[in-house]
């Protein structure tokens, strides 16, 4: 039997870098492995972690996180190992004080993600646009915890690429032993502002099932299909490449 590649890839510095290959669609195909991966910040790597992507012939890393995430905390080390970075700010999705009770609603959460695709279209498209280049590949796309935002994105390229709704749901879910590994890193890290780390839990440890099975409906409901939002956002060509290269036959 063909021994398959681990999906969470061990980093020093990342606590949710994880490969999308190995899912099968509806068609019975099955998306390629070590090709399309999701992560947390890659701010800290160190240079183990540079020598691992390095072996796994890293690309393109797409970064959805904030013009200020990125200045405070860092950027991929595009210096050290040479890649095509595109920062793609989709929003800043941390609750206000006031919306913190309401994140551990999975229903707030997933229509938080809805108010991404519907404000931040353009820049989906152009994350898309990026992956889908002839050199893109392997790509890695990422946010500061990559659970929400890059939940969003990975949810989108997976159902573009036909994966089943409850795959989508069930790799969005993987995010919550690392957001267990992330809150703790998160209280070592700001030892004087623990109790405002703690505050943030329900945001940063919410990852229930049922908020991305209420995003995928709730796309669905408002554009018709999966292929309505292709449309809408534009991206057809785009995703026509990534089905060419994504996918192998079962």
């Amino acid at each position: 039997m063909r021994t398959l590649p681990e999906r969470l890839v061990p980093l020093d510095g990342c606590v949710n870098f994880r490969d999308l290959g190995g899912y099968r669609t509806g068609d019975g195909r099955q998306v390629r492995w070590r090709s399309l991966f999701r992560a947390d910040g890659l701010n800290r790597l160190s240079p183990a972690d540079l020598e691992v992507l390095a072996g796994l012939g890293l690309a393109t890393v797409v970064d959805l996180r904030t013009r200020e995430e990125a200045e405070q905390r860092g950027s991929f080390p595009v210096e050290e190992l040479p890649v095509r970075y595109h920062g793609l700010p989709l929003t800043d999705v941390l609750p206000t004080a006031e919306q913190l009770p309401d994140w551990n609603e999975a229903s707030y959460v997933a229509s938080h993600y809805v108010d991404l695709v519907a404000n931040g279209g353009p820049v989906l498209a152009e994350a898309i646009a990026a992956l889908a280049d002839d050199r893109a590949l392997p790509a890695v796309m990422h946010c500061s915890a990559g659970k929400d935002r890059t939940g969003v994105l990975s949810a989108l390229v997976l159902a573009f690429l036909g994966v089943p709704d409850g795959t989508i749901v069930e790799d969005y879910a993987l995010s919550g032993a690392a957001m267990e590994r992330l809150f703790e890193r998160l209280k070592a890290d700001y030892p004087d502002s623990e109790d405002a780390v703690t505050r943030f839990a329900p945001a940063i440890l919410n990852v229930s099932p049922l908020t991305m099975e209420g995003f995928l409906t709730a796309v669905v409901t408002m554009y018709g299909s999966y292929d309505g939002l292709i449309a809408e956002l534009g991206v057809a060509e785009a995703v026509d490449r990534l089905r060419q290269v994504l996918l192998e036959p079962s």
